[in-house]
């Protein structure tokens, strides 16, 4: 098994009041991911970021080390997700979570590989779009208990636009069993 890497114990962000009601602009999901570095550093700053960027984060979830799926032989991740509210369309988030991927020193040039930082935007409202550029839902949310799991802990009943699911019952369908374990808050 591949090692989870330095000790992350008690890295969870924390604890946030529940979001006030009246915000303007979409409310959008977020998954973010880091295996490189210092990723719990790397995790607080993409939020940081987001902020800065147009992103109003509402609420993050716990963090989890995970285990890696597609390409297994790199170091375990740290994983969170965010639900957030922005005015920002959809190709728009999209251009502006990767500006934020590459400050904090991304590449694009292996899509499963070690990266310090990745954010996939996982929901977006209701809609559903399908491009070269973008889809959304993200169509591997339904398979990824890294995401489930996390977003399990902000939306339970949150139903997929297109299957009319909820989260609880997608986390309870899937074939994915990698390791998913929630970080002590510290």
């Amino acid at each position: 098994m591949p090692s989870a890497g330095p000790d992350v114990a008690d890295q969870s962000p924390a604890p946030q009041p529940a979001a006030p009601e009246a915000k303007h602009g979409k409310r959008v999901y977020l998954s973010l991911g880091s295996n490189l570095g210092d990723r719990v550093a790397n995790l607080r700053q993409a939020l940081k970021m987001l902020g800065q960027a147009g992103i109003e984060v509402e609420r993050v979830s716990s963090f989890y080390k995970t285990e890696p799926v597609d390409f297994r032989p790199q170091p375990w991740f740290v994983n969170c997700v965010a639900q957030a509210v922005t005015e920002l369309m959809p190709l728009r988030l999209l251009k502006t979570l990767q500006s934020v991927e590459r400050t904090l020193g991304r590449r694009h040039a292996s899509r499963k590989g070690p990266r310090p930082i990745d954010i996939d935007i996982l929901l977006y409202e209701k809609i559903v779009t399908r491009s070269g550029a973008l889809t959304i839902p993200h169509e591997r949310l339904a398979e990824r208990r890294f995401v489930l799991i996390p977003l399990r802990e902000l939306a339970a009943n949150l139903r997929h636009p297109i299957s009319q699911r909820t989260v609880q019952e997608m986390l309870g369908e899937t074939a994915d069993t990698s390791q998913v374990i929630k970080l002590e808050a510290g």
